[in-house]
């Protein structure tokens, strides 16, 4: 059976990489991991004009084929079919940024010392053509000597003509070559030579981007947007998401209503009723909170603004040993701890890199926000402080804050200690500021909560139905509480000696339990437990801030 063919989507950062591959492959994606490495691997199928189907690998952004990061390694692996697990790519589609040509060109005439079938997809034609920048492709492809489109990503154009230059370079015979050891001036040389010949009309000033970074960066200035931008953030996680929250518990409600009327009463109705619908909904509500959270991320990577909160944190950070590049993993940690540890790959200081991954589980991720959420709707009411401030916003705000500390005071004693050593330098391109792409983001929110939905149909139902098991069996006598005389509340029991010390009761020892197997589970145990007695649903129900 032939193979389908393998093309890479390479680049430097902030080149529109992804953007392309989105637009390439559309909802037609697959994420996996190198062997051996932390390192995602992003594929998916793309149509050639011609009907032929091809595999598409977004390799991460990298800006030579020396690597200093685990993530350009594997760009360098992958581009000389030395990767463990992956193929030689059959040829590669070369992304870069024509708003920036001359210092993209760099990479690409190291790419091109290869000898492999390349495309240049010259990106962002769009902004350089509104820049006033004239580029002549026909004059930069000679000068290459590769085929170059011009391509505009978020706007799916000159797409049609990159698929016709990849179907011209499939099947054509390609072989790795070992990186020729040009010294970097060389390749500076060159690509100021052919910026300068494909140049035809030199953009005006970037008056605007300058006049935003003025402000953006202010030293005053540049944090209270920072902290404003965050303050947003939280406050939109309750605010925004009060209505599609109660969209969701009106549905789950009718769901119970629904099961608990048609089928008769068996202990599979109060398995489904109790166990999944209760317990499983009631994690599944926070998921409009989860998909705020996520899309503010989203479009703070988009539009620019990441890197540049990054700088701003780079003076405060390098307080306690670390650089502004551990920023965006640490960020990244706000929604989950693993892609914010993955994200660390990009640190080329070991030491750092190392003390970022380990007190990145410090940061309050999303699987704690449902648990947040209940102990704030229980304890905090919903009242406003300000115009637009909620005070159970202000409360989020905080804890995420502690957080924060804590991980700062970590990192502070780890960098005296543990990974004491000299840090390195901060250096990172600053993207122009540009618009997000809806689809881009709306892509990027449909897989986060599709993992978040999948946990909750798989880890958290069936951990809150072996719960609900466990606390439904033995059935108790008359005048004995179920939740005490079960299985699981016998094992409860003996935490609960443990636990009341720091206020735990005993219903609150049996959540412990289950939530080590996933955070959130907490919340779906407690309502678990609580549903098992009937005379404890008022408590239940005070208790998760219903």
């Amino acid at each position: 059976m032939e193979m389908t063919p393998l093309i890479a989507l390479v680049g430097n950062p902030n080149a529109g990489k992804s953007a392309l591959f989105n637009a390439l492959t559309g909802a037609r994606q697959k994420v996996g991991n190198y062997p051996g490495v932390t390192v995602e691997r992003h594929s998916g199928r793309m149509a050639l004009n011609d009907g032929r189907p091809v595999e598409l690998v977004d390799l991460p952004g990298t800006y030579s084929l020396d690597p200093s990061s685990p993530d350009e390694q594997v760009t360098r692996d992958v581009v000389l079919g030395r990767q463990e697990g992956e193929r030689l790519p059959e040829a590669l589609i070369v992304v870069a940024d024509a708003t920036n040509l001359e210092n993209h060109l760099r990479f690409v005439l190291q790419l091109r010392e290869l000898g492999r079938p390349m495309v240049l997809a010259l990106n962002m034609i769009d902004m350089a053509t509104r820049d006033g920048l004239k580029i002549d492709v026909e004059t930069l492809s000679r000068e290459l000597g590769v085929p170059v489109v011009a391509t505009v990503a978020v706007r799916k154009r000159g797409l049609d003509a990159l698929r016709d230059a990849v179907a011209g370079l499939t099947g054509a015979a390609t072989r790795a070559m070992p990186v020729l050891d040009a010294d970097i001036t060389h390749f500076q040389r060159e690509a100021r030579r052919i910026a300068a010949q494909a140049i035809v009309e030199q953009p005006r000033s970037r008056a605007l981007t300058r006049q935003l970074d003025r402000v953006a960066l202010h030293p005053v200035l540049g944090p209270i947007i920072l902290l404003a931008i965050l303050f947003t953030m939280f406050q939109a996680v309750f605010s925004w998401s009060e209505a599609p929250i109660g969209w969701i518990e009106d549905f789950q409600g009718w769901l119970a209503a629904t099961a608990t009327a048609n089928l008769p009463e068996t202990f599979l109705r109060n398995l489904l009723v109790e166990g999944v619908i209760n317990g499983v909904g009631s994690v599944v509500v926070f998921l409009p909170q989860i998909v705020i959270l996520f899309a503010f991320i989203l479009v703070l990577e988009a539009s620019g603004y990441m890197v540049r909160a990054a700088f701003l944190m780079d003076r405060l950070m390098a307080g306690v040993g670390l650089s502004g590049r551990s920023f965006i993993p640490l960020l990244s940690s706000f929604a989950c701890a693993i892609p914010g540890i993955m994200a660390t790959r990009s640190i080329d200081d070991p030491r750092e890199r190392l003390t970022t991954i380990l007190i990145a589980p410090l940061m309050t991720c999303s699987a704690r926000l449902p648990v947040y959420a209940v102990i704030i709707g229980a304890f905090i009411p919903a009242k406003s402080v300000g115009p637009g401030i909620g005070l159970q916003g202000l409360v989020l705000l905080a804890l995420y804050l502690m957080g924060i500390v804590g991980a700062v005071l970590a990192a502070l004693v780890l960098r005296r200690t543990a990974t004491r050593g000299a840090g390195g330098g901060f250096m990172m391109e600053m993207p122009r500021y540009q618009l997000p792409s809806i689809r881009d983001v709306a892509i990027g929110l449909w897989q986060r909560a599709y993992v978040f939905l999948r946990r909750a149909g798989t880890i958290i139902m069936g951990v809150t139905v072996v719960l609900w098991v466990l606390t439904s069996y033995p059935v108790a006598p008359e005048g004995v509480k179920q939740s005490e005389y079960s299985v699981a509340g016998r094992i409860a029991s003996g935490l609960e000696v443990v636990l009341r010390p720091i206020g735990f009761n005993h219903e609150m020892s049996l959540a412990v339990i289950p939530a080590m197997a996933a955070r959130e589970v907490a919340v779906s145990a407690l309502q678990t437990v609580y549903s098992i007695d009937a005379e404890d649903e008022e408590a239940g129900a005070q208790a998760l801030g219903t």
